[in-house]
């Protein structure tokens, strides 16, 4: 069974985008292998209005949008939408560096997550 994971990145290497100013998630399925493969980009509209408030409706629309994954590395996540990815199930991680090294650590962790 794969673990899949959402990235918040602007280049495809690097975890550096905030959850609530995200505009694209990158998709990503981790093995237990441990190898991982790409799956897809995924868009959206950022839900972060300033600090520590979000535009409800997109806040929604990005959890949703993410709700097939398991995981959600991003490199700044506030409390309100922290709270709310962990209510759909989903386990936000803040990890700003390479997205291959999450994957990696991830991967070799992926009892906890399953």
């Amino acid at each position: 069974m794969a673990l899949r994971v959402a990235v918040a990145s602007s280049d495809g290497k690097f975890v550096n985008q905030h959850f609530g100013k995200a505009t694209k998630f990158l998709i990503f399925d981790i093995e237990a292998e441990g190898k991982f493969d790409f799956v897809e980009v995924r868009e959206t509209s950022p839900s972060c209005v300033s600090y520590q408030q979000h535009d409800e409706e997109e806040l929604f629309d990005t959890v949703e949008l993410l709700n097939d994954s398991k995981v959600v590395l991003v490199s700044q996540i506030g409390p309100g939408a922290s709270q709310r990815v962990i209510d759909a199930h989903m386990i936000p991680i803040m990890y700003p560096g390479f997205i291959q090294e999450a994957l990696n650590e991830i991967s070799q962790n992926l009892d906890k997550f399953l």
